[in-house]
This record gives structure tokens, sequence and C-alpha cells, in this order.
């Protein structure tokens, strides 16, 4: 019997792990497909950046009234709703005939993603008893986050070779269909709470103002700066913030507990969570970019590059979850993100020397790093929230989760363009445009091979920049989180330590 029960909680997190594989996998299969769908759509510069934008935007402000409705209504039924409206959507998506209705199919995709994603991780708390069994669970689902951001860019390239662009979004509807099957087999039917209240008002507030923080961010970076959204931005997050703490601290069920953030575990675990996934976004975008633009890569070529991050997350990320039981959080996450900085620093000492077999290395010793403190990162937050609670955890978890990524595009994207904009040195006679950003010294040149040249030492010395800003990142997330775990360093001691408090 007992044998049973274990196949069936392994065969939920293979459900729940394809509900989050397409999560993650959407949000940067787009990267290697916009050129080509913007171009079929006839969609401006403008509406092509909403077409990626309003899948993350519109999921972050989701994600945390999501999670603890979940708490309410059962986290198995949400992720059956959102796994349907994911499916809905994806067929939406696939056949758009505008660029408008693609940004609209984009946004329902962000409303099944986050309805489902918090379920993801509270149904793997609420089916896993054993602490063991399930840090390793854990670290399961925490490595196939870090898999699917990094296979997006592969799977859109290898789709494109073959099928039109409406395939990246069709490819998830069999998922679905096969997620949904297995669903109504082995996940928990009684995992609600009809007693938790879930406050409308409260997920309205939250949902502005998180909406508002990550228009505020992308805009701020973005140049030229649109200072009325920016503005309207602003005060859309300070005001929704204000009043959702407001109106935490008077409800007896407050939709977010503040009081959990003094649990130095889960605390370190979401500052974790956050430094990692800004590496990884920031690492994916600037080398995909550097390495098609100035080494010539092909879309799958550079997304197979980046690859190698997921490809050394994958034995620490399990390593971790199976051994956190004897090493603590401690060691696992503030190593873990040290680990990650020197990986850094081996990759901006491999480009500055051009020793390609050195970066690759690079990536493999960054990903070892981030794929143990983030899997890491995962237990320490869901194992330190009461299984009544896995929800609100979950949705906290994802939010971080969730600006890290956002954060690092807008930040280092427009870093990138920055520094390249400061240090070109363009041959006499060159168009300004040449000076804006590299594809458009490229789309200039008109064949110009000094300015060319020009144009890439200026991006290489933008990206060296950009990577050493990612290892001091890490550095400081390393520094924060050893602070924070001091209690939690000593095994099974110190794990002892994380449950009572």
């Amino acid at each position: 019997m007992e044998n049973g029960t274990s196949k069936r909680r392994w065969a939920l997190l293979a459900t729940v792990g394809a509900g989050l594989l397409l999560i993650t996998l959407d949000n940067s299969i787009l990267y290697t497909a916009l050129p080509t769908l913007t171009a079929e759509l006839g969609a401006s510069g403008s509406t092509a950046l909403w077409i990626i934008n309003a899948y993350p935007v519109m999921m972050a402000g989701l994600l945390l009234g999501a999670g603890t409705l979940g708490d309410r209504v059962g986290h198995r039924r949400m992720f059956v709703v959102g796994l349907s409206v994911f499916g809905i959507a994806s067929l939406a998506a696939a056949f758009a005939p505008s660029p408008e209705l693609l940004i609209a199919a984009r946004a329902l995709l962000a409303v099944g993603a986050a309805s489902m994603m918090p379920a993801t991780l509270a149904l793997i708390r609420l089916s896993f008893d054993d602490e063991r069994e399930r840090n390793l669970a854990i670290a399961i689902w925490g490595s196939l986050s870090v898999v699917g951001a990094a296979l997006g860019p592969i799977l859109g390239g290898t789709l494109l070779q073959h099928f039109w662009w409406g395939s990246v979004f069709l490819i998830n509807v069999p998922v679905v269909i096969a997620a949904l099957i297995a669903t109504a087999i082995v996940a928990p039917h009684d995992d609600a709470d009809p007693s938790k209240r879930w406050d409308l008002v409260s997920s309205l507030q939250a949902m502005v103002g998180l909406v508002g923080a990550v228009l505020f961010i992308k805009e701020l970076a973005h140049v030229p700066q649109n200072w009325v959204t920016i503005a309207v931005a602003a005060v859309a997050a300070a005001v929704g913030f204000s009043l959702f703490v407001r109106r935490q601290r008077k409800l007896d069920e407050p939709m977010l507990e503040f009081s959990i953030f003094r649990n130095k575990a889960f605390s370190g675990g979401v500052i974790a969570a956050a430094f990692a996934m800004f590496t990884i976004a920031g690492a994916q975008l600037v080398t995909t970019q550097r390495f098609q633009l100035v080494e010539g890569f092909s879309p799958l070529e550079a997304g197979l590059l980046v690859a190698t991050i997921a490809l050394g997350s994958l034995p620490s990320a399990l390593i971790g979850g199976a051994f956190l039981h004897l090493l603590g959080l401690r060691l696992l996450i503030s190593g873990g993100l040290g680990v990650g900085a020197l990986g850094v620093a081996t990759t901006v000492a491999a480009v500055a020397t051009g020793a390609f077999p050195l970066l690759v290395i690079g990536f493999v010793v960054t990903g070892l790093g981030l794929g143990g403190a983030f899997s890491v990162a995962s237990a320490a937050i869901m194992g330190n929230a009461h299984p009544r609670k896995a929800g609100m955890a979950a949705s906290v978890e994802e939010v971080s989760y969730e600006f890290g990524s956002l954060s690092a595009v807008a930040l280092l994207g427009s870093l990138l363009t920055f520094v390249y904009s400061a240090t070109v040195k363009l041959p006499p006679g060159s168009p300004d445009a040449a000076r804006e950003s590299l594809s458009d010294a490229l789309a200039h040149a008109g064949g110009d091979k000094e300015l060319i040249a020009a144009a890439n030492a200026a991006f290489d010395t933008s990206y060296l920049v950009t990577m050493v800003v990612l290892g001091v990142m890490l550095v400081l997330g390393a520094l924060v989180t050893n602070r924070l775990l001091r209690a939690y360093g000593r095994g099974t001691e110190a794990m002892e330590h994380a449950e009572n408090h």
C-alpha cells in the first residue's frame, strides 16, 4: 500500500512538473521566435515588446492572489483550471491573426500560468509528508524551472526551422491534455480549506502594486524613457502596496502574513530565489545577443550555449535536495551563490581572452552553484510554511522568481545598450544610428568592416561590464544569505531549528 502511495506521489510530481515546464518555457521561447512572428504579423517595435511583456507582467500581478485562493478552493482545482486556460490560450496565440490578438492571448496565457504555478509547488508540499522526500521533490521542481528557461530558446529555434511561428504555442496543447488526464488520476482530491477566507480586494490591491512595480522597472530601464508611464506606474505601485499592507494588518485572516518573513530561513530562501533567477535570466539574455550578433551564432546555437547553465544546475539541484538534511541551508544557499559568482568570473575571463572552452566551463560552474541554491531555497520557503498556507508561500517564492527574471531583462538589457553607446568609437562618417545599438550598427554598416569591428568591440565591453554586474550581485546575495542563515548550517540540527522557528 505504501509503495502504491509513493508511486502516486512521484507521478504527481511528474504531472505538476509538466505544467511548470510549460510555464517557464513560455517565458523564454519567444526570444528566438519574436523576429519571425513580428515580421509576419507586421508588428511595430512597441507592439513586439508587449508581445513579450504581456505574459510576465500579467503573471506577476496575479500570482499572490492565485496562490492564496488555492489555499481556499484547493490547489488541485486551481491546477486544472490553470491548465485548461493555458491550453485554450495556446490555441488562440498559435492562430492569432494580428499583433493585438496575440498580445491578448499572451495575457490569457498568463492567467492560466498564474493559476497553476503556485499550485505546482503547493501540491508537492501537501503530498510529500517525509521531509527528505519533500526536499528531493522540491529540488526536482527547482531544476525544472531552470531547465525550462534554458530550453525555451532551443525549442523555439528548432520549431522555427521546420514549422511556422504558431508552432511555439501549439506545442503546449498535447502536454496540457496529457497533464489534465494525469491530474485526474494522481492529484489529491481533498486539499481545499473552505474555512479559509479569500479576500478579492486584497488580491486586486496586490495586483495593482505588482503590475505597477514591474512596469516601473521596465519603463525606467527602457531607452528613451516614457516619463508619463513611469510616473503612473510608480504611483500605482505605491498606492497598491500601501493599501495592501494596511488591509493585511486589519484582517483576521490576511492574504499575506508578514510575520512569516521573520523566519530567517524563509526570507533567505526568497532572497536566494530572486538572486538566482536574476543571474540566470540576465546571463541568458546578454549571452544569446552577444553570440548571435558578434560571433554569428544561429538562434539554436546560442540557445545551446546558454543551456550549459541548466546542464550544470541539474546535478547540484538534485544533490542539494537529497543532502539538505546533512549539509544545511547556509552552505547550500550562500555557498551555491558564491560558486555561481565564481562561474560568472570565469566567463568574464573567457570572453576577455577569447577562450571559448573556458566560457562553457564557466557557465557549467555557474549552473552548479545556482542549481543547488535555487532548489534548496524552494525547500527553505515551503518547509517553513504551514501546509494550509502552502499556496501563500508558493506565491511569495514565485513573485520573487518573476521579479528576479523581469528585473534582469529590464535592467541588464538597458545596461548593455548604455555601455555600448558610451564606449563605441565609430570611424569618421559613420551614421548616428550606429551609436544606438549593435543591431543598428550592423543594419547601417553597408559592409563597412571598420564600423562593424568598432561596434563589436564596444558590445564586447558592454557584455563584460554586464557580466561583472551579475557576478557582483551574486556575491552580494551570498553575503546577505550567509548572514541570515547563520543558525542553519549544521545539517539535521539546523533543520530542526528551522522547523521550530
